[in-house]
């Protein structure tokens, strides 16, 4: 099944009702989106429908039946319009560049027969034919060049004109395809009463202007686009290992179960759970420089690279565990498409304020011309004010002032290593005032390492590192790995474990010599006493591990979690940008506390022992909007009660489904950058928005009170739409923030810290 497939199947939504996301072919403009848009609202059984013009993507909500295909594409299709399964993202790239070859196409007949219209406009301004009979003739000539511009360059604006006419939804378009044709018939009507004073010239520019707007636009959505190519995957065969042997098989019908083999140097095609151990390159994922070893019955996903078994060889095995089109990044790329559908309030905004703006200046255009003509004005002067009005008065600007600002934040935050799932979530998280963070898996990086060692007196150092290793090479006890991690040697010797579970472990070494590793509760039940100074009491917040022998006891060990790299530059950052900072976890109040000192909060600001249903009462009890990240089932209810949820990189599928928004990378490092190009992206919104409103307000009251000619009011037009195109494109071809330490493999915290022990101690440390 490919990515379009899976996106275009329906999803259920909480309330029962689906919700699928369809591909809306024939747009021209954000007025075709609104038309549409409007259109499927007033479908039975439809509750809500969004189409985003920039990516040609529509969301509908409703009825089963109501929201199929077969029962939306009949009424679209009158509108003239095509509704289409949702495209894949190789489809969506050659429909832009059809889109732009078309719109070029256009671009260089209007620019080049335009071209001879305005120089004979030109001519005729200036005064520079010696006769009025010359003059009438370059007047005819600018009419004859302005042909193929009107007929041809400017077809597309009628035709989207004429369809949002339809449904009853009058737009840009209409505004411009009535410029243009009121442009040519006052023309017309002037060159017969013998006037040579032509408004071709206008007609042309207007449909030139606009085409560039336009190519700059699309330009721009091919740009925007690029933000789901980090997360699409290439359809490639897969090798099916079947009964020992291996064969190639189409990626699309690879099922759940089956085992595939991924050669050296290959990506891995599917999510699994490997078979064989070996290194890989997760920098697709997780943005790593370089390969980690992952061992067998782990979890990889697709978009790996899988680097070989370090000397073993062989190929990487697995068994399959979500196929194409339900792959991570499969979901995730579908995930971002749908809400990228959603629209945030300046978005909405923005469409009311068009909405009513076209109709409104259909309605002053025509009252002008009456009007005019009463207060004394010519019928001439009266007919070019009206032409005037519906040129300055097309709402371009303010159509695409938000769409492609959201767009262009969208692509900028995937690029800086977060995939935005919900764009409208942009408009909030500019306005969040309090970060919340979860602990273990958000602020740390879930693993436990060696913080303080104490030995017996007199036992050896080298020999207990050695023996330790040997210990717990086997051992699947979470605090293992950090004890590895501590210890040193890489003997293959044998050993003998006994286990008791979530108690301790005795260990016999092949010489017969025996420990006891453990909690101090089951060695004390071993018959070992544990003298008071094997204790440190200074790192009572911390996981403990003793060891005892044969003499008694041996060594203590404190282990914790350790934070992760970026934690505290990302926090104090957020500290001097003003957010306020909360550290909430379940776990208990000593490791909250440690960890809180370590990244930089203060302990008011740290909360431990708090339940799920406690951390969300706290969030809403922090100033809002909020923001909350968490990787874990326990998390999900923070998530849907923050107004803006967060889920670091291995963060599960449940914290991943609640949040608006994912990191791409390891650590906490792009919560500081969402917000960042949040709030640079807000900016660019209410920019726009002042401007595009700012200019149809102040330029239709100009052209009602006082006569401006139509070239001046379609060069206005013009600068306002390409002004916001070009200001939402600052931020697409803005260079990523270089914030913190750069993006590799976390950087591995010293050994061992330790407090000098008292004087009277008779143990000592060892780091």
């Amino acid at each position: 099944m490919t990515l379009s497939d899976a996106s275009a199947t329906h999803a259920a939504q909480p309330d029962g009702l689906e919700a699928p996301l369809y591909t809306l072919h024939g747009m021209w403009c954000t007025s075709c989106a609104l038309a549409v848009e409007g259109a499927l609202k007033q479908q039975p059984g439809v509750l809500d429908a969004s189409v985003h013009y920039p990516t040609a993507t529509v969301w509908v909500k409703g009825e089963p039946d109501a929201t199929a295909l077969d029962a939306l594409a009949p009424n679209v299709a009158r509108l003239g319009y095509r509704l289409a399964p949702l495209e894949d993202l190789q489809d969506a790239h050659a429909r832009l560049e059809q889109e732009s070859r078309y719109l070029t196409l256009r671009l260089i007949v209007g620019s080049v027969f335009g071209m001879w219209t305005m120089l004979a406009s030109l001519l005729i301004y200036a005064g520079a034919m010696p006769t009025a009979a010359l003059e009438s003739v370059l007047a005819w000539v600018s009419g004859a060049f302005a042909i193929p511009v009107v007929s041809y360059a400017g077809l597309p604006f009628y035709r989207a004109g004429w369809r949002t006419l339809r449904a009853r939804r009058p737009g840009m378009d209409v505004l411009v395809s009535l410029g243009v044709l009121g442009a040519v018939v006052v023309s017309l009507g002037l060159l017969w009463r013998g006037s040579v004073e032509v408004y071709f010239d206008t007609a042309v520019m207007l449909i030139v202007l606009l085409l560039v707007g336009r190519l700059v636009e699309t330009l721009c959505r091919q740009r925007g686009l690029k933000a789901f190519d980090a997360l699409a995957l290439p359809d490639t065969s897969v090798q099916v290992l079947h009964q020992g042997q291996v064969q190639e098989t189409a990626i699309e019908e690879v099922t759940l179960g089956q085992r595939i083999a991924v050669a050296p140097g290959d990506v891995v095609p599917l999510d699994g759970t490997l078979e064989t151990d070996g290194w890989l390159d997760t920098a697709t994922l997780s943005g790593e420089s370089q390969p980690r070893f992952v061992g067998a019955g782990q979890p990889v996903y697709a978009g790996c690279r899988f680097m070989g078994r370090g000397g073993q060889g062989g190929s990487l095995e697995l068994t399959v565990t979500a196929t194409a089109g339900q792959r991570r990044m499969d979901k995730l790329c579908d995930q971002m498409r749908r809400f990228q559908t959603q629209k945030g309030e300046l978005h909405t905004l923005a469409e009311r304020f068009a909405a009513w703006l076209s109709p409104a200046a259909l309605v002053l255009a025509a009252v002008t011309l009456p009007i005019a003509w009463l207060m004394g004005v010519g019928w001439d002067e009266a007919s070019v004010r009206a032409l005037s009005v519906l040129v300055v008065a097309c709402p371009c600007a303010v159509g695409l002032a938000v769409p492609l600002a959201s767009l262009a934040g969208s692509s900028q935050a995937t690029q800086q290593g977060i995939a935005l799932r919900d764009p409208a979530a942009l408009e909030v998280l500019a306005k969040v005032r309090s970060v919340a963070f979860d602990k273990t898996g958000t602020l740390t990086q879930g693993q436990h390492r060696v913080l303080h060692a104490m030995l017996r007196e007199g036992a050896d150092d080298a020999g207990f590192r050695l023996q330790l290793a040997v210990a717990v090479r086997q051992s699947e006890h979470p605090l293992a790995n950090g004890l590895r991690h501590w210890a040193s040697g890489t003997s293959r010797a044998q050993v003998e474990v006994h286990e008791t579970p979530g108690a301790g472990q005795t260990i016999t070494f092949a010489d017969g010599h025996t420990w006891w590793l453990g909690s101090t509760a089951w060695l004390a039940q071993q018959g070992k006493e544990i003298p008071a100074d094997a204790k440190h009491p200074a790192y009572g917040f911390a996981s403990e591990v003793l060891v005892a022998d044969e003499q008694g006891w041996l060594a203590t060990l404190y282990l914790a979690d350790q934070p992760v790299p970026d934690a505290q530059i990302t926090l104090a950052q957020l500290q001097d940008a003003g957010y306020v900072l909360a550290l909430i976890s379940g776990d208990r109040q000593g490791p909250v506390q440690w960890l809180g000192q370590r990244v930089g909060l203060p302990r008011e600001a740290c909360y431990a022992q708090r339940s799920p249903e406690a951390k969300a009462r706290l969030l809403e009890a922090l100033p809002s909007p909020t923001l909350y990240v968490g990787d874990g089932v326990n998390d999900t209810l923070s998530l849907a009660a923050a107004a803006v949820g967060v889920a670091p990189l291995h963060a599960s599928d449940a914290a991943r489904e609640g949040a608006a928004a994912q990191l791409l990378y390891p650590g906490i490092a792009g919560v500081a950058r969402l917000l960042r190009v949040a709030q640079r992206t807000r900016r660019i919104m209410v920019q726009n928005l002042l401007l595009s409103a700012l200019y149809n307000t102040l330029a239709l009251g100009l052209v009602v009170t006082m006569a401006i000619p139509p070239l001046v009011a379609v060069l206005a037009m013009a600068a306002s739409s390409l002004s916001v195109t070009l200001n939402a494109a600052r931020l697409t071809w803005a260079e990523p923030d270089a914030l913190g330490p750069t993006h590799g493999s976390p950087t591995p915290h010293p050994a061992a810290e330790h407090v000098a022990p008292p004087s009277a101690d008779r143990s000592r440390p060892i780091a």
